[in-house]
């Protein structure tokens, strides 16, 4: 299903103001607390509280550890569902007009992104776009079928051209005014499905992305509420301390392997892949909603013949019906490699965060590439 029409929008939005109006700043419903007695009290502290929209998991995890307790943080992507196949609804686009800030991947994940910003009234809204600055990679640089080539860079700027150094600094963070429609109407009506327009979202699967992204955010909340940059940045600063010692174990970890491939469920880890000199080969593209044709399943079994892959990968949130399927024709086992688009009810529950899935992914990563 895809979101791209003007009239769903526009009749999505009227929805939206008979839900919760036209709101402006807000506090969060979450402010308030609860006495013994029954009453509901908020403390001026509570009210201060940045509202936050952040669209899927990782925004969250990012943008929670920034924030602390400085922000109400609410991710738009319910636990448990695929983030690509995701659309907001009434409901959502009012949480969004309601925010002080909105925190989003961008790089085509939230193919719905720039319909729904254009269509709000929160002229203040603080719009984060986490991979502002990233040199994106095509899609098509995941394939395996084009696994002599260089990955050749992709500076992600939809605007005027500018560099990835003037695109980190002018517009990592951008306030919600009638210019940033950014003219994508064109594009709108021929709607975007889940391509993601041609490129690799997935930056926040490298650690080394992903400390990009924090600081992006970290700048976003700093705009938001300047009189508390300083504990923004101690708390960015704590955390990307985590990441960073996150990559050095990804990089020792994979210096010395016996293989430098492996095959996952969709193309999800082409900047791991490319930060730590491994070679994803992926069964389907960028989407975990797209089937692969016979002729993909033919190739991977393929390659994963010829270059004895002993472990095909799979995901938490998607069927793992397709790498099963080719782990039984080649003889493999299947293990798990989280992309990490959300946390399933059962990792909710054991405490799981970003942090420990990827290191759960370092350890599966490090069996296959040893087998």
């Amino acid at each position: 299903m895809k979101f791209g029409k003007k009239a769903t929008l526009g009749l999505l939005f009227s929805l939206t103001l008979i839900v919760a109006g036209c709101g402006q700043k807000s506090t969060s419903d979450t402010n308030a607390s609860s006495t013994s007695t029954g009453n509901t009290v908020s403390t001026e502290s509570e009210a201060a509280k940045l509202n936050v929209q952040v669209s899927f998991y990782p925004m969250y995890e990012f943008t929670k550890n920034v924030a602390g307790d400085l922000a109400d943080v609410h991710t738009l992507v319910p636990a448990g569902m695929e983030p690509h196949d995701w659309e907001p609804t009434p409901q959502d686009i009012a949480s969004i007009e309601k925010a002080d800030v909105l925190v989003y991947n961008g790089a085509g994940m939230e193919t719905w992104m720039d319909q729904v910003t254009g269509s709000l009234s929160n002229a203040s809204l603080i719009q984060v776009e986490a991979s502002k600055g990233i040199n994106l990679l095509e899609g098509g640089e995941h394939d395996h079928h084009h696994e002599d080539s260089e990955a050749t860079e992709h500076n992600h700027d939809h605007v005027n051209g500018a560099t990835a150094e003037e695109h980190d600094h002018d517009h990592a963070v951008e306030v919600t005014t009638e210019e940033h429609d950014h003219d994508h109407d064109a594009e709108a009506e021929e709607g975007h499905g889940h391509d993601h327009g041609g490129l690799d979202p997935h930056v926040w699967l490298s650690p080394a992305l992903a400390v990009k992204e924090v600081r992006n955010i970290e700048a976003g909340l700093a705009q938001a509420a300047p009189e508390h940059a300083e504990q923004f940045k101690k708390n960015a600063d704590a955390y990307v301390a985590q990441l960073e010692s996150l990559d050095q174990d990804f990089k020792a970890a994979v210096a010395d392997s016996k293989r430098k491939d492996f095959i996952t469920q969709h193309a999800a880890f082409g900047y791991l892949a490319q930060e730590y000199g491994l070679k994803q080969v992926p069964i389907a593209g960028l989407s975990p909603e797209q089937e692969p044709s016979a002729a993909q399943m033919a190739s991977v079994i393929d390659f994963a013949k010829e270059h004895q892959v002993k472990t095909i990968f799979f995901e938490t949130l998607v069927s793992s019906k397709v790498s099963e399927t080719i782990a039984s024709e080649v003889g493999a086992k299947t293990a798990v490699l989280n992309p990490i688009e959300g946390l399933t009810e059962k990792e909710i529950a054991a405490g799981m965060d970003y942090i420990s899935v990827m290191r759960q992914n370092l350890e599966a990563l490090k069996l296959a590439l040893n087998e």
